[in-house]
């Protein structure tokens, strides 16, 4: 048994609910089956100090088009990764909200990372968000903090559209107003804004941190969900790492090498709430696991535990 797999069934073991089994699965994607994709861009004026944001035009969340970018299984696998995705997102919806434990602090702040690029992050940020907008008295809002590489946003048509950077960058713009809805009642959507040489200075800054209170400040059941950059490529990740309050960190099968994993997580030692997603693997899996696929380019199956 590999380093990996050994971390995750203790990892998983050690957050599993009393007389609960996890379920075992082959596909990726909770509440994936409401899906968010959308066309057109928008563009938005920055609002004048001390007045109401404007709210920006809701887009329209459209399936097939998440399907071709690869952000969502096939239709076929949706009930099956819907199963999957509830797994996951318990003991995240739990630290988050204070559902059985104490609320974690800042718990409603998820970072979803990954090693290095292609691992299936973006994948696992938007089924995430998706599954979580599914449950009862939590509104969702899906941030794409991949500002070096902003898939969520081109996806959904709005890579040029004023977001997370241009409110870091002009402290006269209010981030509610650049927060796009969506016809999912309870999903938003903040695009990465206009990029900047500046960007890791900008998401170290203090008025990152103010940024992000803020957001659960304004909405007391509001749980943010960050699309983030490869921790080890580039270095705006190590600034979300300061702010988040949960890390879900998504590591590709047979494909990652272990060493590069290793240095990973040791990025994240000393966080207090870290879980790990091992994603696309193509073994059987022991009933003890729950599992997802499709968690970046392929298909497969995948491993999941929670610290």
């Amino acid at each position: 048994m590999s380093v990996v797999e050994k971390a995750i069934r203790k990892l998983q073991e050690s957050q599993a609910a009393p007389g609960e089994a996890p379920t075992p699965a082959s596909s990726q994607a909770a509440g994936a089956a409401q899906a968010p994709a959308q066309t057109a861009q928008q563009t938005v004026t920055a609002p004048v100090p001390g007045a109401a944001p404007a709210r920006r035009p809701a887009i329209v969340i459209e399936r097939g088009t998440l399907r071709a970018a690869g952000l969502l299984p096939p239709e076929q696998d949706m009930a099956q990764l819907s199963r999957q995705y509830r797994k996951i997102k318990h003991p995240l919806m739990a630290q988050a909200v204070g559902r059985g434990v104490p609320r974690a602090p800042k718990g409603y702040l998820i970072m979803i990372a990954s090693a290095m690029s292609g691992e299936g992050k973006s994948f696992t940020a938007m089924n995430l968000a998706l599954s979580l907008s599914l449950e009862k008295d939590v509104r969702v809002l899906l941030v794409d903090a991949d500002v070096a590489k902003p898939q969520l946003s081109q996806v959904l048509g709005l890579a040029k559209t004023p977001g997370l950077l241009d409110a870091l960058r002009d402290v006269t713009v209010d981030v509610e107003s650049l927060i796009v809805p969506t016809d999912v009642a309870t999903l938003s959507f903040l695009p990465a804004g206009v990029g900047a040489e500046e960007a890791t200075e900008l998401l170290s800054s203090n008025r990152m941190e103010r940024l992000t209170t803020l957001l659960g400040q304004r909405d007391s059941s509001r749980i943010v969900v960050f699309d983030s950059p490869p921790l080890l490529q580039t270095t705006e990740s190590t600034a979300l790492v300061r702010v988040a309050g949960q890390i879900v960190l998504v590591v590709r099968a047979e494909t990652t090498p272990q060493p590069v994993v290793l240095d990973a997580l040791k990025m994240l030692e000393g966080h207090p709430g870290v879980s790990l997603v091992l994603n696309q693997s193509t073994r059987a899996v022991a009933q003890s696991y729950y599992n997802y696929s499709y968690g970046g380019d392929r298909g497969g199956r995948a491993e999941s535990g929670t610290t």
